[in-house]
């Protein structure tokens, strides 16, 4: 059998750091966004022993240091089969290190379609105990919608889901390692908090434009992107109700009410930003499309 999968990129509506935690990580508090730019992640068996990554995207890497090959390893440990041999093909559309989460869609995708695949049965919450091992957005990528996410990124509660929109990812030229966006933080800390009350509040009435404007990521206090102000001009320019980075940057999103806005905005960032994209808010973080024999 073969599983295909959509692997859904996110946006953080806002994200702030709370406090530095004992273990190294930080404590966060963000509202995560699934949106419908995606991934492919084909699963199949195959004969022999043992993992085999294929990837589109040359720079990608296809072997132990793949999140997927993580979460197939861990996959395959926590339901104690020895014995596999497996075939996973990821076709990336996400752009790569933008703050997206697309490695971590990804891996969630890989342990949805291995569910499917071996006829486990796990759970959505076994499955996010198995991924948040491996990464911190995963759980929140194998559930995904509009959750809001704390501690490290693993606890997650429910949230009305985003009103219809239109949603452009412009991902500038530059990638920022998110290590060193901690360290960052670590090192300066934050002028201001974010107002995280009041978009709780606006997620929950689903009002979009009050949504829009208490979009707000404590990253771009500290984290210099080259042409944010230029990016989030444009957006602005074309009716954006709010624009922000997401996760650690570089990308920056703009909500649209109006689909035509937001395709004329994509064709003036087009003009000088490498990736751009139109999407729209999507309920879940990954989904099974296709099964063949």
């Amino acid at each position: 059998m073969k599983i295909k999968t959509k692997a859904y990129a996110k946006i953080n509506l806002i994200l702030d750091i709370t406090a530095k935690r004992t273990d190294g990580f930080h404590e966060l508090f963000t509202v995560m966004q699934s949106v419908s730019a995606h991934d492919v992640i084909t699963v199949e068996k195959k004969k022999g022993q043992g993992i085999y990554i294929t990837c589109n995207e040359p720079d990608i890497p296809t072997d132990e240091r793949n999140i997927v090959h993580k979460c197939a390893k861990a996959f395959f440990k926590e339901n104690k089969i020895s014995r596999y041999g497996v075939h996973i093909d990821i076709n990336k559309q996400i752009p790569h290190a933008a703050g997206l989460a697309g490695g971590s869609a990804d891996g969630a995708a890989t342990l949805v379609s291995l569910n499917e695949l071996y006829k486990t049965g796990l759970s959505l919450d076994e499955l996010c105990n198995i991924g948040e091992k491996i990464g911190a957005d995963i759980p929140f990528c194998i559930k995904g919608g509009t959750l809001l996410c704390q501690g490290k990124g693993e606890i997650l509660s429910k949230m009305k889901p985003l009103r219809k929109c239109f949603i452009v990812l412009a991902k500038p030229d530059v990638t920022v390692n998110t290590g060193l966006a901690y360290k960052q933080f670590d090192e300066n800390g934050k002028v201001r908090t974010p107002d995280n009350f009041g978009m709780l509040c606006a997620v929950q009435n689903r009002d979009l434009a009050l949504i829009a404007s208490k979009l707000d990521n404590v990253f771009e206090q500290f984290i210099e992107v080259p042409q944010r102000v230029d990016i989030k001009s444009a957006m602005y320019a074309h009716n954006a109700l709010g624009a922000c980075m997401s996760g650690s940057g570089p990308t920056v999103f703009g909500i649209f009410e109006n689909k035509s806005d937001a395709e004329k905005c994509k064709a003036e960032l087009d003009t000088f930003v490498k990736d751009v994209l139109v999407c729209t808010p999507v309920s879940t973080g990954c989904k099974i499309f296709s099964k063949t024999e």
